[in-house]
């Protein structure tokens, strides 16, 4: 009897950890960086000292997640009277992007100003590498799709790919919590190379269930 059972899945910020809080701290040194070189470049031009400059950062810090936060919660209202509006999403990332954002800004001057020196820039100048690779991380654990049992036929969407289990060999799985990744090993055909993604970051019940549907074969 066929396995008429299709398991679907969404692994993104909205309900991942992980992916929420690389994506905040990434997109929120990128910010914290901005706004402090323009911030310093501005005050040092006007003639002002640094306490004043950490001063206004910090009361435009509360202003940002106050407003951000407020209009979170106009949103969330709405959300609940009209079923159909989708407009949390983007602001949940600017949301996270703002608290994001305030953190790092914190960790840079700490280490600008707290620790100083050569090893205190030097760390400092380390979170931009740190944010790229926070930001890359975030988008790669980012997964969405459905796996049909019984068509035995795994649908990735963004990108859009779809992979006939007919042709994978062997599934490999290695799982950190709730996080699986896969590696997929395809047949070759009278030495016919197969296109299709060799790595994936799925959640761990989807993962079990691809392994033992290649595995009934």
């Amino acid at each position: 009897m066929g396995n008429s059972r299709t398991v679907q899945w969404r692994r993104d910020a909205s309900n991942s950890r992980t992916v929420r809080v690389l994506w905040a701290l990434g997109t929120g040194t990128f910010l914290a960086a901005i706004v402090l070189i323009v911030a310093a470049r501005l005050f040092l031009l006007l003639g002002q000292t640094e306490s004043v400059v950490v001063a206004t950062l910090v009361a435009v810090a509360i202003v940002a997640v106050a407003a951000v936060s407020r209009t979170t919660g106009r949103l969330e209202f709405l959300r609940r009277r009209l079923p159909f509006s989708n407009a949390g999403g983007g602001l949940d990332r600017v949301r996270d992007s703002t608290i994001g954002a305030i953190v790092m800004a914190v960790v840079i001057l700490v280490l600008a100003r707290g620790v100083g020196g050569g090893l205190g820039h030097g760390l400092a100048a380390l979170t931009i590498p740190f944010a790229f690779v926070a930001i890359v991380l975030a988008t790669a654990l980012e997964s969405v799709g459905e796996l049909d049992c019984e068509q035995r036929r795994l649908r990735l969407y963004d990108p859009e790919e779809v992979v006939d289990l007919e042709l994978v060999d062997d599934v490999s799985v290695r799982s950190v919590g709730d996080t699986a990744l896969l590696t997929l090993e395809y047949a070759q055909p009278d030495g016919t190379y197969v296109p299709g993604p060799r790595r994936l970051v799925v959640p761990a019940a989807v993962a079990r269930e691809l392994q033992a549907l290649v595995a009934e074969r």
